[in-house]
């Protein structure tokens, strides 16, 4: 039970670090110059977030024997 709810905290934080991303790449792209180095860097983190976000809502999904 304790490791269901470790990788709830770590989803829920994964998740707000994604949305922060998400924020700053806009404002990236809405303020010249663009620096699109940075941009794709970003993309690349936020990408990784999102496979670990889902890695372990998966985790949290409960096996279903069939």
């Amino acid at each position: 039970m304790e490791e269901i709810t470790e990788l709830e905290e770590k989803l829920v934080e994964l998740q707000r670090e994604h949305k922060d991303l998400d924020d700053i790449v806009d404002r990236l792209r809405s303020t010249p110059p663009i620096d699109f180095l940075q941009m794709k860097r970003l993309q690349k983190k936020k990408l990784m977030l999102k496979d670990q976000i889902q890695k372990i809502k998966s985790e949290l999904i409960p096996d279903i024997i069939a």
